[in-house]
């Protein structure tokens, strides 16, 4: 992996969304637990991590079938984690 301005932000936003987490943990306890579409019962947490784990699966199968640019796989992922923290 190449350790580039990209790669940078990707990790900053990942941490960044940590800090928010425990923010919202510290203010309000116990996670915000919720049953979803999935049937699963989900804390912010877990969503976090399902919307993580899909949106790398995302941009895997998008270079895997249509390469660059990748505008099109970052739409979609955004809309990914909307849908995680919205109906998840």
């Amino acid at each position: 992996m190449a350790w580039t301005p990209a790669t940078l932000l990707v990790f900053i936003g990942i941490f960044a969304a940590m800090a928010v987490l425990t923010v919202l943990e510290i203010r309000r306890p116990g996670g915000d637990e919720r049953q979803g579409v999935l049937g699963l019962t989900t804390t912010r947490g877990d969503r976090l991590f399902i919307s993580l784990l899909g949106t790398s699966y995302i941009f895997m199968a998008w270079l895997g079938i249509m390469g660059m640019p990748l505008w099109w796989p970052l739409a979609l992922a955004i809309a990914w984690g909307v849908f995680c923290f919205w109906k998840v």
